[in-house]
Protein backbone atom coordinates (compact mmCIF):
# COMPACT_ATOMS: atom_id res chain seq x y z
CA UNK A 1 0.00 0.00 0.00
CA UNK A 2 1.35 3.34 -0.95
CA UNK A 3 2.74 5.70 2.26
CA UNK A 4 -0.55 7.21 4.12
CA UNK A 5 -0.60 11.12 4.63
CA UNK A 6 -0.27 12.44 8.07
CA UNK A 7 -2.79 14.80 7.84
CA UNK A 8 -5.19 12.57 5.90
CA UNK A 9 -5.55 10.56 9.02
CA UNK A 10 -5.99 13.14 11.58
CA UNK A 11 -8.51 14.29 9.03
CA UNK A 12 -10.25 11.61 9.16
CA UNK A 13 -9.73 10.66 13.01
CA UNK A 14 -10.96 14.29 13.53
CA UNK A 15 -14.18 13.30 11.31
CA UNK A 16 -14.93 9.89 13.21
CA UNK A 17 -14.44 11.73 16.28
CA UNK A 18 -11.37 8.90 17.24
CA UNK A 19 -7.38 9.53 17.37
CA UNK A 20 -4.65 8.36 14.89
CA UNK A 21 -2.09 6.47 16.94
CA UNK A 22 1.37 7.59 15.87
CA UNK A 23 4.67 5.09 17.85
CA UNK A 24 8.41 7.07 18.35
CA UNK A 25 10.67 3.88 16.25
CA UNK A 26 14.40 4.07 17.01
CA UNK A 27 15.15 0.10 15.32
CA UNK A 28 13.95 -1.73 12.72
CA UNK A 29 12.18 -4.22 15.58
CA UNK A 30 10.15 -1.05 16.79
CA UNK A 31 9.19 -0.18 13.02
CA UNK A 32 7.77 -4.13 11.95
CA UNK A 33 5.98 -4.16 15.91
CA UNK A 34 4.22 -0.73 15.50
CA UNK A 35 2.84 -2.10 11.31
CA UNK A 36 2.54 -5.61 12.99
CA UNK A 37 0.29 -4.27 15.76
CA UNK A 38 -1.50 -1.80 13.53
CA UNK A 39 -2.57 -4.56 11.38
CA UNK A 40 -4.07 -6.56 14.01
CA UNK A 41 -5.97 -4.03 15.29
CA UNK A 42 -7.01 -3.09 11.75
CA UNK A 43 -6.29 0.61 12.18
CA UNK A 44 -3.60 3.20 10.22
CA UNK A 45 -0.91 4.41 12.68
CA UNK A 46 1.75 6.98 12.06
CA UNK A 47 5.68 5.58 12.17
CA UNK A 48 7.51 8.82 13.81
CA UNK A 49 10.92 9.37 13.60
CA UNK A 50 12.57 12.03 16.52
CA UNK A 51 15.74 13.99 15.89
CA UNK A 52 16.80 12.11 19.16
CA UNK A 53 16.86 8.51 17.50
CA UNK A 54 18.24 10.13 14.38
CA UNK A 55 20.60 11.33 16.52
CA UNK A 56 21.50 7.67 18.19
CA UNK A 57 21.80 6.41 14.66
CA UNK A 58 24.91 8.43 13.62
CA UNK A 59 23.03 11.47 12.49
CA UNK A 60 21.72 9.64 9.59
CA UNK A 61 17.63 9.90 8.77
CA UNK A 62 17.95 8.05 5.46
CA UNK A 63 18.78 4.26 7.10
CA UNK A 64 15.75 4.67 9.56
CA UNK A 65 13.70 6.49 6.97
CA UNK A 66 13.81 4.08 4.14
CA UNK A 67 13.11 0.91 6.42
CA UNK A 68 9.69 2.76 8.04
CA UNK A 69 9.08 3.29 4.51
CA UNK A 70 9.61 0.23 2.90
CA UNK A 71 7.60 -2.13 5.57
CA UNK A 72 5.17 0.94 5.68
CA UNK A 73 4.67 -0.05 1.98
CA UNK A 74 4.59 -3.64 3.13
CA UNK A 75 1.09 -3.24 5.47
CA UNK A 76 -1.84 -4.08 5.19
CA UNK A 77 -2.94 -0.72 6.90
CA UNK A 78 -2.21 2.83 6.11
CA UNK A 79 0.88 4.03 7.12
CA UNK A 80 2.13 7.06 7.36
CA UNK A 81 5.60 8.74 8.35
CA UNK A 82 6.28 11.43 10.66
CA UNK A 83 9.16 13.71 11.81
CA UNK A 84 9.22 14.10 15.16
CA UNK A 85 10.75 16.90 17.63
CA UNK A 86 12.92 18.89 15.08
CA UNK A 87 15.05 21.76 16.09
CA UNK A 88 17.46 21.19 13.32
CA UNK A 89 16.11 23.41 10.43
CA UNK A 90 19.07 21.04 8.26
CA UNK A 91 16.67 18.12 9.32
CA UNK A 92 13.62 19.73 8.52
CA UNK A 93 15.08 20.41 4.61
CA UNK A 94 15.74 16.51 4.46
CA UNK A 95 12.16 15.60 5.35
CA UNK A 96 10.32 15.32 2.26
CA UNK A 97 12.73 13.58 0.34
CA UNK A 98 12.97 11.15 2.46
CA UNK A 99 9.61 10.21 2.38
CA UNK A 100 8.15 11.89 5.38
CA UNK A 101 4.38 13.79 4.91
CA UNK A 102 4.60 15.24 7.90
CA UNK A 103 7.17 17.27 10.90
CA UNK A 104 6.79 18.58 14.57
CA UNK A 105 8.66 21.41 14.46
CA UNK A 106 9.67 21.98 18.21
CA UNK A 107 10.47 25.38 18.93
CA UNK A 108 8.76 25.01 22.30
CA UNK A 109 12.46 25.75 24.41
CA UNK A 110 12.32 29.16 22.64
CA UNK A 111 10.95 32.32 24.53
CA UNK A 112 6.96 32.71 23.27
CA UNK A 113 8.11 35.81 20.30
CA UNK A 114 11.31 33.76 18.90
CA UNK A 115 8.89 30.12 18.87
CA UNK A 116 6.13 31.93 17.24
CA UNK A 117 8.87 33.13 14.36
CA UNK A 118 10.69 30.02 13.92
CA UNK A 119 7.98 27.95 13.63
CA UNK A 120 6.11 30.49 11.12
CA UNK A 121 9.37 29.95 9.43
CA UNK A 122 8.67 25.90 9.08
CA UNK A 123 5.44 26.28 8.53
CA UNK A 124 6.34 28.30 5.69
CA UNK A 125 8.81 26.12 4.12
CA UNK A 126 7.15 23.18 5.17
CA UNK A 127 3.91 24.04 3.25
CA UNK A 128 5.28 24.94 0.16
CA UNK A 129 7.18 21.26 0.30
CA UNK A 130 4.39 19.17 0.70
CA UNK A 131 4.80 18.97 4.66
CA UNK A 132 1.92 18.98 7.04
CA UNK A 133 3.48 20.48 9.97
CA UNK A 134 2.50 20.21 14.08
CA UNK A 135 4.11 22.43 16.77
CA UNK A 136 3.91 22.80 20.44
CA UNK A 137 2.91 25.47 23.21
CA UNK A 138 3.52 25.54 26.40
CA UNK A 139 5.60 22.21 27.84
CA UNK A 140 5.27 18.68 28.04
CA UNK A 141 8.48 18.09 30.68
CA UNK A 142 10.51 14.76 30.98
CA UNK A 143 12.54 15.11 26.99
CA UNK A 144 16.16 14.41 27.25
CA UNK A 145 16.51 12.97 30.51
CA UNK A 146 14.75 16.03 32.14
CA UNK A 147 12.15 15.80 35.44
CA UNK A 148 8.40 16.10 34.64
CA UNK A 149 7.58 19.53 34.58
CA UNK A 150 5.00 20.90 38.15
CA UNK A 151 1.72 20.53 36.27
CA UNK A 152 1.37 23.95 38.70
CA UNK A 153 4.68 25.59 37.10
CA UNK A 154 4.19 28.68 34.99
CA UNK A 155 4.28 27.32 31.40
CA UNK A 156 3.33 23.80 32.07
CA UNK A 157 -0.24 24.18 30.42
CA UNK A 158 -0.89 25.67 27.24
CA UNK A 159 -2.94 28.98 27.49
CA UNK A 160 -6.30 28.79 24.95
CA UNK A 161 -5.46 32.77 24.02
CA UNK A 162 -2.09 32.39 23.47
CA UNK A 163 -2.76 29.37 22.00
CA UNK A 164 -5.56 30.94 19.39
CA UNK A 165 -3.26 34.05 18.51
CA UNK A 166 -0.12 31.00 17.90
CA UNK A 167 -2.15 28.54 15.64
CA UNK A 168 -3.15 31.92 13.80
CA UNK A 169 -0.34 33.72 13.17
CA UNK A 170 1.91 30.51 12.79
CA UNK A 171 -0.14 29.16 10.49
CA UNK A 172 1.03 25.41 11.57
CA UNK A 173 -1.51 22.60 10.79
CA UNK A 174 -1.68 21.27 14.33
CA UNK A 175 -1.00 21.74 17.86
CA UNK A 176 0.41 19.70 20.64
CA UNK A 177 -0.98 21.07 23.74
CA UNK A 178 0.04 20.51 27.41
CA UNK A 179 -2.25 19.47 29.47
CA UNK A 180 -0.70 17.25 32.20
CA UNK A 181 1.29 14.64 30.70
CA UNK A 182 4.75 14.13 30.45
CA UNK A 183 7.68 12.93 28.53
CA UNK A 184 9.17 9.48 29.28
CA UNK A 185 6.93 8.49 32.00
CA UNK A 186 7.30 4.72 33.43
CA UNK A 187 4.16 4.72 35.19
CA UNK A 188 0.50 5.45 34.02
CA UNK A 189 -0.19 8.15 36.53
CA UNK A 190 -0.80 11.49 34.51
CA UNK A 191 -3.83 13.61 35.63
CA UNK A 192 -4.67 15.31 32.39
CA UNK A 193 -6.78 18.49 32.81
CA UNK A 194 -10.16 18.06 30.73
CA UNK A 195 -11.25 21.78 31.34
CA UNK A 196 -8.61 22.91 29.81
CA UNK A 197 -8.63 20.88 26.63
CA UNK A 198 -12.35 21.35 25.98
CA UNK A 199 -11.68 24.95 26.27
CA UNK A 200 -8.54 24.33 23.51
CA UNK A 201 -10.63 21.92 21.25
CA UNK A 202 -13.85 24.35 21.03
CA UNK A 203 -11.19 27.65 20.71
CA UNK A 204 -8.33 26.30 18.41
CA UNK A 205 -9.88 25.05 15.02
CA UNK A 206 -6.54 22.95 14.31
CA UNK A 207 -6.26 19.04 15.36
CA UNK A 208 -5.17 18.72 18.77
CA UNK A 209 -1.83 15.94 19.81
CA UNK A 210 -1.01 14.27 23.08
CA UNK A 211 2.25 14.00 23.40
CA UNK A 212 3.68 11.87 27.00
CA UNK A 213 0.75 9.28 26.35
CA UNK A 214 2.70 6.47 27.99
CA UNK A 215 2.13 8.06 31.48
CA UNK A 216 -1.79 8.39 30.69
CA UNK A 217 -3.85 5.69 31.47
CA UNK A 218 -6.50 4.22 29.13
CA UNK A 219 -9.53 5.92 30.93
CA UNK A 220 -7.73 8.98 30.66
CA UNK A 221 -6.45 8.52 27.04
CA UNK A 222 -9.88 7.26 25.73
CA UNK A 223 -11.31 10.89 27.75
CA UNK A 224 -9.02 12.58 26.30
CA UNK A 225 -10.05 11.81 22.56
CA UNK A 226 -13.59 12.35 23.45
CA UNK A 227 -12.34 15.60 24.90
CA UNK A 228 -10.90 16.39 20.45
CA UNK A 229 -7.49 14.87 20.61
CA UNK A 230 -6.66 13.53 17.15
CA UNK A 231 -3.49 12.24 17.46
CA UNK A 232 -1.66 10.45 20.44
CA UNK A 233 1.97 10.27 20.09
CA UNK A 234 3.73 7.08 21.94
CA UNK A 235 7.09 6.12 22.63
CA UNK A 236 8.24 5.29 26.12
CA UNK A 237 5.45 2.52 26.46
CA UNK A 238 6.97 0.25 23.36
CA UNK A 239 10.77 0.56 25.26
CA UNK A 240 8.92 -0.47 28.55
CA UNK A 241 7.63 -3.61 26.35
CA UNK A 242 10.12 -4.63 24.77
CA UNK A 243 13.12 -3.89 27.42
CA UNK A 244 10.68 -5.80 30.09
CA UNK A 245 10.28 -8.94 27.93
CA UNK A 246 14.11 -9.01 26.71
CA UNK A 247 15.15 -8.71 30.25
CA UNK A 248 12.87 -11.41 31.33
CA UNK A 249 13.98 -13.37 28.45
CA UNK A 250 17.57 -13.04 29.22
CA UNK A 251 17.06 -13.92 33.07
CA UNK A 252 15.85 -17.35 31.92
CA UNK A 253 17.93 -17.72 29.28
CA UNK A 254 21.64 -16.52 30.80
CA UNK A 255 23.28 -18.50 27.99
CA UNK A 256 21.57 -16.59 24.90
CA UNK A 257 23.95 -15.07 22.71
CA UNK A 258 21.80 -14.92 19.29
CA UNK A 259 19.82 -11.72 19.47
CA UNK A 260 17.42 -12.75 17.04
CA UNK A 261 15.98 -14.76 20.73
CA UNK A 262 15.66 -12.00 22.69
CA UNK A 263 14.38 -9.31 20.04
CA UNK A 264 11.62 -11.38 18.62
CA UNK A 265 10.41 -11.47 21.93
CA UNK A 266 11.11 -7.95 22.62
CA UNK A 267 9.27 -7.02 19.37
CA UNK A 268 6.27 -9.45 20.15
CA UNK A 269 5.79 -7.61 23.30
CA UNK A 270 5.65 -3.97 21.14
CA UNK A 271 3.32 -5.59 19.22
CA UNK A 272 0.80 -6.00 21.68
CA UNK A 273 1.42 -2.94 23.25
CA UNK A 274 0.55 -1.54 20.33
CA UNK A 275 -2.18 -3.59 19.35
CA UNK A 276 -4.24 -2.63 23.07
CA UNK A 277 -3.18 0.96 22.81
CA UNK A 278 -4.73 1.70 19.05
CA UNK A 279 -7.76 -0.08 19.84
CA UNK A 280 -7.96 2.41 23.11
CA UNK A 281 -7.83 5.28 21.13
CA UNK A 282 -10.56 3.79 18.54
CA UNK A 283 -13.28 3.24 21.25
Amino acid sequence: MPLAATGALVAEATAAHTAVAAFNVITLEHIEAVVAGAEAADAPVILQISENAVRYRYGRLLPLARAAAATAEASRVPVALHLDHVQSDELLRQAADAGFSSVMYDAARLPYDENLAATRAAAEWGHANGLWVEAELGEVGGKDGAAPLDAHAPGARTDPGEAMAYVTDSGVDALAVAIGSSHAMTTRTAALDHDLLKRLSEGLGVPLVLHGSSGVSDDELTAAVRGGIAKVNVGTALNIAMTGAIREFLAAHPDAVDSRKYLSVGREAMVRTVTELVQVMRR
